[in-house]
């Protein structure tokens, strides 16, 4: 679990379209924070300070401390809705958190040994992230910035799936607890051979 990330939030009275638009017009990012057994609470945040905190990719997958009219409040981002063309966040969802309760959160998955793997040095195969990112259930102290999964041994043809990654201990991958157990990476064999095969 990461922990530094810091924001300073302001509640909101004024919703709806026209709202969020005057509070983007003037640098602010409309947000909700809900969850912890307490009312939902309607927040803004400054855009430029938010921008600064998600180019980390660890902000995505950490312990947040909003802090709300002087009040610290641990949580973690739970939806960010993007523009559909432009590089901007329009709104953000965070979710309160327990310690003694557990958080389902999407991690992403860091592979290990790409540059080495056995079917690209030695059959010219192509790597394939099938999977870049799996949700996982824990406690609030467990949760991971990301999963390791090692490809060193991969050859061409052949791929890793969920189950080949190992958790932290406390830490489940809420798939292969539902018995979906899917490929992650896999190598393909090069194009150019098949090319030069037709």
């Amino acid at each position: 679990m990461s922990a530094g990330f810091e924001l300073e939030v302001r509640s909101r009275d004024a919703k709806g379209k026209g709202a969020s638009r005057r509070l983007r017009r003037a640098g602010r990012i409309p947000a909700v924070l809900y969850g912890g057994g307490v009312k939902p609470s309607t927040i803004t945040l400054d855009y430029h300070a938010l921008a600064r905190q998600m180019s980390q990719e660890a902000f995505l997958t950490s312990i947040l401390n909003i802090i709300l009219d002087g009040n610290s409040q641990a949580a973690v981002v739970k939806e960010v809705q993007r523009h559909p063309y432009k590089p901007e966040v329009l709104h953000l969802d965070f979710q309160r958190i327990l310690e003694d309760e557990k958080i389902t959160l999407n991690v992403p998955i860091h592979f290990l040994g790409e540059e080495v793997a056995i079917g690209v040095t030695e059959r010219e195969g192509v790597l394939a992230h099938l999977v870049t990112e799996v949700e996982v259930a824990c406690l609030p102290k467990d949760l991971p910035e990301f999963l390791e999964l090692d490809v060193s041994g991969l050859d061409v043809n052949q791929v890793l799936l969920l189950s080949d990654i190992t958790p932290p201990e406390g830490v489940e991958l809420v798939p292969l607890s539902q018995d979906q157990d899917r490929p992650v990476v896999g190598i393909n064999p090069a194009r150019q051979e098949e090319e030069e095969e037709e």
